[in-house]
């Protein structure tokens, strides 16, 4: 018997690891663990906790519609398979799906060599991204440090096959696939110490043609209704299989599958580079004198900047778990350059608020903004608050939306005169750079 160890992969089509499980002829038995490694540290209301045990519920109902089950455990992932190993002694490995994220790959060699020492196999395959690892690299060998060069390699590798769907649900329908094994009720939210959070809809399935076929044009406009595809929680989570997404965009608009593509990008690099979860990868700018004004950042929390753009993206994020890409641009360039506080603050809120928070994602992207990333934006560009407002919400639907004070004595003035912020960043990141040099 093999066990499946459901992570970022909450689905039964199109999992690879799980198609592989199946075709080994063994019973498979899935298993999903409400982690107390990752659990521990977050609040009782995060929305995040929500949103999987539901996930894991509905996956549950569907390993029962194929006379099988998905079994549920609450503890630390090596306690947990600690008593599975005595509790299911026919068992003869454990297969899973990769994870690219600095703790799992400790909690997975952990797990590898815990099965080892009886004898047992651990077997993890590649399934939320299309290439990892090593897979795409420059003809040097080296890791691309431009998005496009490393677009275009992947796109020249790119295959039918890698694309293929996994025959995870068809393998699942065959009897006898599945062990049927009695499982306990699931663990309930209160017994983890959650509550339960009233979720802002996330779409179902896949995103309407029409959405996808106007992305290049909505994309970048916060205000209009149908922007985007909204589509990154079900990839966070793997409640749809990425490649399915990048099946469907193939033919449609390649500028969103260009977006989809900068998702292997930065898994890529966080892969290649774990230490710049908490450490700037240009050591020009690991000295920077961040002002790390906590008023200011406080401000900036709850959308009281006095910038209309950056507030309505703030106020966003705090109601709803959920921020549009143009608008988290224009916030994380106003946190680290108008206000020069620490790119790693940003990260952090960011982390605690956002429903389809991923590491990898978010430390790219944060990077990116702060110029101090693998990959970056130029150190001396500064958005301009004003200009991304009149640029992408020129009708002032989107702050509207979310600052009904707007306008009004209640709303705050700027905290920073924009010019002279700018001008702060860019002599701070200047002297820095110049210092690293010296």
């Amino acid at each position: 018997m093999l066990l499946f160890w459901h992570r970022r992969d909450l689905r039964l089509p199109d999992n690879a690891g799980l198609a592989a499980a199946l075709a080994t002829g063994e019973p498979v038995l899935p298993v999903f663990i409400f982690d107390r490694d990752i659990l521990d540290h977050l609040p009782p209301d995060d929305a995040r906790v929500t949103y999987i045990h539901d996930a894991v519920t509905a996956l549950r109902v569907a390993y029962e519609a194929h006379a099988g089950t998905l079994l549920v455990r609450y503890g630390r992932p090596l306690d947990v398979f600690a008593d599975l190993l005595t509790e299911f002694p026919a068992l003869t490995g454990v297969y899973t799906n990769e994870d690219y994220e600095p703790y799992a790959a400790i909690r997975d060699g952990a797990l590898a060599a815990l099965l080892a020492e009886t004898g047992r196999r651990f077997q993890a395959f590649k399934d939320q991204v299309v290439f990892a690892k090593d897979e795409v690299l420059s003809k040097s060998g080296t890791v691309h440090r431009a998005f496009g060069m490393y677009r275009d390699t992947w796109l020249a590798r790119l295959t039918p096959a890698d694309l293929a769907e996994r025959p995870s649900a068809a393998l699942a329908a065959e009897p006898g696939r599945l062990h049927g094994a009695a499982a306990p009720p699931i663990p309930a939210l209160d017994a983890m110490g959650f509550r339960r959070r009233e979720l802002h809809p996330v779409p179902d399935g896949l995103p309407e043609e029409g959405i996808i076929k106007n992305y290049h044009q909505t994309r970048d406009v916060p205000g209009h209704a149908r922007s985007t595809t909204r589509v990154s929680v079900h990839l966070r989570f793997g409640t749809l299989s990425p490649r399915e997404l990048m099946r469907q965009a193939q033919g449609i608009n390649p500028t969103y599958l260009h977006e989809l593509i900068w998702r292997d990008y930065f898994m890529l690099l966080l892969w290649q580079f774990p230490q710049t979860v908490d450490e700037s990868f240009a050591p020009s700018l690991r000295l920077l004198p961040w002002r790390n004004d906590e008023t200011e950042f406080h401000a900036w929390c709850e959308g009281r900047t006095g910038y209309p753009f950056v507030d309505a993206g703030m106020r966003e994020l705090n109601a709803t778990g959920f921020m549009q890409n143009r608008a988290r641009m224009a916030t994380a360039s106003f946190l680290v350059k108008h206000l020069l506080i620490d790119w790693r603050w940003g990260e952090r809120y960011f982390a605690e608020k956002l429903l389809d928070y991923d590491l990898s994602q978010n430390i790219g992207n944060w990077q990116w903004v702060a110029g101090t990333g693998v990959v970056n934006a130029p150190w001396f560009r500064v958005f301009s608050p004003q200009s991304q407002l009149e640029k992408f919400d020129p009708e002032l639907t989107y702050v509207r939306r979310w600052l009904p004070e707007y306008g009004t004595a209640h709303y705050p003035a700027p905290i920073v005169e924009h010019k002279a912020a700018r001008e702060r960043a860019l002599a701070t990141y200047k002297a820095t750079s110049v210092a690293a040099r010296a």
